[in-house]
């Protein structure tokens, strides 16, 4: 192992995975990435001639990269004519550092050759040779025996492409046969060479092999003289047969290579205009029921696999689709237990189901909807062929695919929670305006009402006792609602943006004695208690406003505390802010409802006689915030409630000493 790793741990590790390599190396790799601390790759490259392995070897391989990808490798089938190449241009276009291979074995993909080559290309790679672990494990089929059971079990469809070969072949001399007399042999044998790339493009390499040697043997028997015989008088020709195989078996093997690359082409660009295609889709997808179709039908026709999209609801249970949805050959029927497994995904934000570590008998593969916030549902797939589902490529197709999906889902939820944002707002707005327009007009009448009420208790002669009840009353209800009025009136301008805080740095006991002068007929009827220290510092905040603050604490504690009771009035500094409290003996408040008090039309009793629209703790709550204060609910040490607002203390300007400044002033 070089010495390099234990100095910079830059980048990543590159395993290397060949055919004849099983699932303990992938796991030695992974406890190595873990040691170094870096993040690994696994990777397979699938040459044309690996592309002719028996479909059990090729399964098995799938499978190493199935575990790989489970044990946090990022996985990947690459195609090439030179494997060493191609893991080069890997590691290097990943920025990755290290590289990892089986021990050198006979006969092996990571060979010393290998290494070698590796090495040369890529010097700046660290080479790490893990232990070779055996390569099958007991009581499994080697890839050799699955080599050998292939090689003596042809196929049908191998046998009729060797057949076409050799009837092509045998096509092409009885054609060129009476052109003998207008073509040279060297013409004859272009003809034989055109036939070998033909047959090459169109039925693979091991058809263009035995095209090569039937129209050898062909030429050599119809048009080299003697004819109509196998011998040959002529040593050239032997020559000329010699070169005719090298050149049909390289015509062979390059043909075949760029239909390989061709083929491996093709797909790859199936699977970038499918992922366009589903992209370009879902942008323009606008509900959630748009997203679903679209989904299911994209999957349905590049996985030929039925899906079904599962989202949670407030509690976070998924909802399984409708009854007549379900009906559907393109939406997967799920069980009491496949619902489970679902569940289990959304919760874990883990895939389980087929070609996972989690239940992979299961006939569903059961994705999480990950999105950047968080998860938003579970994509259900069923697929037609589960083979399909375990080739690294297409996994990772629908890996983005549900990971598309996501990402639209919780645009959509968004757009949704704009839009309701916006409804809320512009209802908010209507709703001030409507507010400020009521106060305005009410304002004037309930002044004057106010006044007539007054003069109408001081007119002369005196009211007898009946009447002075009657006036009083009628001013009493003439305040409250001139109150309300006012409350509605600040509110609308709050959140207008209308108030302009007027900061001054003054003390906090002045505007709590104006507060108690401005509510004493709201508090005629309780004992008010003052704690306020003689040392309190200096606040910078706008009086009036305080003072509405204080106000609208002190007539909620009344409106709510048996007369006759105490109310406090507390202040001290505490954690850089300045407390002040209001506390009354009453009953208290609502459990659990303490903040909900502070929105706008919200009362701690929501049918009661006591008068109130629920706007007074709001206008205090907008208040204090404006001033970059917080306000809560809490109860009081005598039961009933506590209302505390905290303003930041700040730093007060320095006073003048007036003993320094003190001039004597001197006349002439």
């Amino acid at each position: 192992m070089s010495d390099a790793i234990y100095e910079d741990n830059i980048g990543g590790m590159l395993l290397c995975i060949g055919p004849s390599d099983n699932e303990e190396l992938v796991r030695r790799a992974a406890r190595l990435a873990r040691q170094l601390n870096v993040a690994w790759h696994a990777v397979y490259v699938e040459t044309p001639k690996l592309q002719r392995l028996p479909a059990a070897q090729r399964e098995r391989i799938l499978n190493i990269l199935k575990n790989a990808r489970d044990l946090g490798a990022i996985t990947a089938v690459l195609s090439g004519s030179n494997i060493t190449t191609e893991i080069a241009a890997y590691a290097h276009s990943r920025g990755l550092g290290y590289v990892a291979t089986g021990a050198p074995r006979r006969k092996s993909l990571c060979s010393t050759s290998f290494v070698d080559n590796l090495n040369k290309i890529a010097s700046n790679l660290d080479i790490v040779a893990l232990a070779r672990p055996p390569i099958s494990p007991p009581g499994t089929s080697s890839a050799e025996e699955d080599s050998a059971q292939t090689r003596f079990s042809w196929p049908s469809s191998r046998v009729k492409r060797y057949l076409g070969a050799a009837v092509a072949s045998l096509g092409t001399s009885f054609l060129a046969m009476p052109l003998l007399h207008f073509l040279d042999l060297a013409n004859v044998l272009m003809l034989f060479l055109l036939t070998v790339v033909l047959v090459a493009i169109r039925l693979g390499r091991g058809a263009a092999i035995v095209a090569t040697l039937v129209g050898i043997a062909a030429f050599d028997f119809l048009f080299v003289v003697p004819r109509f015989s196998f011998s040959v008088t002529n040593l050239q020709y032997l020559a000329t047969f010699a070169v005719m195989l090298i050149v049909g078996l390289l015509i062979a093997h390059l043909t075949a290579g760029l239909r390989y690359q061709a083929q491996v082409a093709a797909h790859r660009e199936a699977r970038a205009r499918a992922l366009y295609e589903f992209s370009r889709e879902l942008s323009g997808a606008l509900q959630t029921n748009d997203i679903f179709r679209i989904t299911r039908t994209f999957i349905q026709h590049t996985f030929s696999a039925a899906a079904s999209l599962l989202l949670p609801d407030q509690d976070g249970r998924l909802q399984l689709p409708s009854t007549a949805a379900q009906t559907t050959d393109d939406i997967p029927r799920l069980t009491v237990l496949d619902t489970g497994m679902a569940q289990w995904t959304f919760d874990n934000a883990a895939p389980c189901g087929i070609g996972t570590r989690i239940l992979p008998g299961s006939s569903y593969l059961f994705l999480p909807l990950i999105a950047p916030m968080r998860t938003r549902g579970v994509l259900v797939i069923q697929p037609q062929t589960r083979h399909r589902l375990l080739i690294p490529e297409q996994r990772q197709l629908l890996d983005t695919f549900a990971t598309l999906a996501a990402i639209a889902l919780e645009r959509v939820h968004y757009v949704e929670v704009a839009h309701n944002a916006l409804v809320h707002v512009e209802s908010e707005k209507l709703r001030n305006s409507l507010l400020s327009a009521l106060s305005h007009d009410l304002r004037t009448p309930l002044t004057a009402l106010v006044g007539l009420s007054e003069s109408l208790a001081s007119s002369s002669p005196a009211l007898t006792m009946a009447q002075q009840e009657l006036a009083q009353g009628l001013r009493d209800v003439a305040l409250r609602m001139s109150t309300l009025v006012t409350n509605l009136l600040e509110m609308a301008k709050i959140q207008s943006g209308a108030i302009k805080l007027n900061l001054q740095w003054q003390p906090i006991d002045e505007v709590t004695g104006s507060a108690l002068r401005a509510c004493a007929f709201q508090l005629k009827d309780h004992r008010i208690h003052t704690d306020l220290p003689h040392d309190l510092p200096l606040l910078c905040f706008d009086a009036m406003l305080i003072e509405r603050v204080l106000c609208n604490l002190l007539e909620n504690a009344a409106k709510y505390a048996p007369s006759s009771t105490l109310i406090w009035i507390r202040a001290q500094v505490k954690d850089g802010h300045l407390s002040v409290s209001v506390e009354d003996e009453g009953p208290g408040l609502p459990s659990g409802r303490e903040m909900e008090l502070f929105e706008k039309f919200v009362r701690g009793l929501r049918e009661s006689s006591t008068p109130g629209v629920g706007l007074g703790l709001a206008i205090c709550r907008a208040i204090v915030e404006a001033h970059g204060g917080t306000i809560q609910a809490a109860r009081s040490p005598a039961g009933g409630a506590a209302l505390r607002f905290a303003l930041p203390l700040g730093t007060p300007p320095e006073m003048p000493d007036l003993a320094e400044s003190d001039m004597h002033t001197s006349y002439d």
